[in-house]
């Protein structure tokens, strides 16, 4: 089974106002298609971890490798490259630009990226959004949607480059129910179907119970 993320030893203080552990000895793997999440109680270093992960931070101790490849210490415009290219984001608020089509939002990374010429980017677009079921929805103003139309799009979003990995910092924290099960599905099948890795931090049991793992942290420590 191919590893597609790796965190070895990672530690990490915060200096002020007094010098604070956050994390302590991070080690854990998460392999090809694997759905895995982060739970733990606030404060405990979860979204610290997956700000490490995301390449965002660069602040830490320890190693970090994607795709077998170190990426720690790699210079700021590389990380940049790598985070657009392989990893794909979906947060608990979906940061859509309101006055833009939905596929224009989807578009974004792709273009930034500037891997493809904007006619091959606009059928992946609309690829992304037939996938997750909203292709319908292409031309609308991202303000114009629901909620749970949303998190689709901003998921459809992070699929645009086909990352080796979907973050997750809770997703499904501002969805009701109906809207949560979705994303879980969504998530579900990428991960069976798209051999997509999926790491996902999140309050939510039975969202959490559901996936192939649960990383439990405590006080900056893997736990369980």
């Amino acid at each position: 089974m191919k590893t597609v993320l790796e965190a070895r030893n990672l530690n990490k203080y915060f200096e002020k106002p007094v010098l604070f552990h956050v994390l302590k000895d991070i080690n854990f793997k998460v392999q090809q298609s694997e759905f895995v999440s982060i739970m733990g109680k606030s404060g405990c270093g979860k979204s610290t971890l997956l700000y490490i992960l995301s390449t965002m931070d660069t602040g830490y101790k320890g190693e970090l490798y994607l795709n077998d490849k170190l990426i720690t210490g790699q210079p700021r415009d590389e990380l940049s490259y790598i985070r657009n290219k392989h990893i794909g984001f979906v947060f608990q608020f979906h940061y859509l630009l309101a006055e833009f089509s939905v596929l224009e939002n989807v578009m974004l990374p792709a273009k930034k990226l500037a891997e493809k010429s904007n006619t091959e980017i606009k059928h992946d677009a609309v690829e992304k959004l037939r996938i997750l079921g909203i292709e319908n929805l292409a031309n609308k103003k991202a303000s114009r949607i629901s909620g749970g139309e949303k998190q689709r799009v901003a998921i459809a979003r992070a699929l645009i480059n086909n990352p080796s990995i979907i973050m997750g910092d809770e997703p499904t924290g501002n969805l009701d129910s109906y809207n949560s099960e979705n994303v879980f599905n969504i998530f579900k099948q990428l991960s069976e179907e798209q051999g997509l890795s999926l790491l996902v931090v999140t309050h939510d049991k039975d969202f959490a119970d559901k996936t192939d793992r649960i990383i439990e942290m405590g006080d900056g420590s893997i736990i369980s």
